[in-house]
């Protein structure tokens, strides 16, 4: 797949929808990302409000948590306040055992096909555990959309870890459980540089083999910094599309920054409606 007009187009030929509780979306981009999916007919929006952000945040989670709702979507609502409803360890929505973490998908114009790539928002250094679940979820998430054997690259500046570097380490522990079958059917290299993971050109190169073959689909990042720079290079320097969600949660939570696009939200939107498992 190639962009989020063929992901959009996808979603309305299979028939796939969803309820979104978008929480105090009364900002014009929110609106017109929700006017424009409801119109599609790709999701009913339910507008939740309350005379407290933590109020409407509250009832949202609710929502979800009772089935009335299937994706979360943040508006004008602080982070911090909505993130504190999705975390109450007694109402909230990450289910014991499991990591949140953020999830983007970027339409490039110098790559053939959606890449997605983690974490920019929310983990700042992974441990070997988390970026186990990292991986776990987005090879699922692929899986959902239709990619029946993921390219996952695990990133790093060189093809080898060192002492300065000994999250590196994990990787090939996480290569093994690749080929073990524990994420179900995908391909999982690394360490590597990102030219590697995307270029054939750049491998051949290098006089370097990957099961890959400079065709990734996700990015595995090894750090926040890493993943931000990133994400806000596509979209400054190169106007690349982008879209996001949290996942390890009970639903996709679609987290936008407020300054953010109609545009931007509604190919969130997309993105979280073709993760869902059904």
């Amino acid at each position: 797949m190639k962009s989020f007009e063929e992901l959009r187009d996808s979603l309305l030929q299979g028939g796939k929808t969803c309820r979104i509780a978008a929480v105090r979306a009364s900002d014009d981009s929110s609106r017109q990302a929700l006017g424009r999916a409801e119109q599609e007919g790709l999701a009913t929006p339910v507008y939740v409000d309350g005379e407290t952000p933590e109020e409407a945040a509250a009832k949202a989670v609710g929502l979800i948590r009772d089935g009335a709702a299937d994706i979360l979507m943040k508006g004008l609502i602080g982070t911090d306040q909505l993130l504190r409803a999705i975390l109450n360890k007694e109402t909230g929505l990450l289910p014991p055992g499991r990591v949140m973490t953020h999830m983007a998908l970027a339409e490039v114009a110098a790559y053939h096909k959606l890449l997605f790539f983690t974490d920019v928002a929310v983990i700042p250094y992974p441990t070997h555990e988390q970026r186990i679940q990292q991986v776990s979820y987005a090879v699922g998430i692929c899986h959902n959309m239709g990619i029946a054997e993921p390219r996952v690259a695990l990133l790093h500046c060189a093809e080898h870890g060192g002492k300065q570097f000994p999250f590196v380490d994990g990787y090939a522990e996480i290569r093994h459980m690749a080929e073990a079958g524990h994420f179900g059917p995908c391909l999982v290299d690394g360490p590597m540089d990102l030219k590697c993971a995307c270029s054939p050109s750049a491998l051949e190169a290098k006089g370097m083999h990957s099961p890959l073959q400079g065709e990734a689909d996700v990015l595995v990042l090894p750090d926040i910094e890493a993943g931000n720079v990133l994400y806000k290079a596509l979209t400054f320097f190169v106007e690349s599309r982008t879209a996001g969600m949290l996942c390890g949660t009970q639903c996709p939570v679609i987290l936008p920054s407020r300054g953010d696009s109609a545009e931007a939200k509604y190919d969130s939107i997309l993105f979280a409606l073709a993760s869902l498992n059904r």
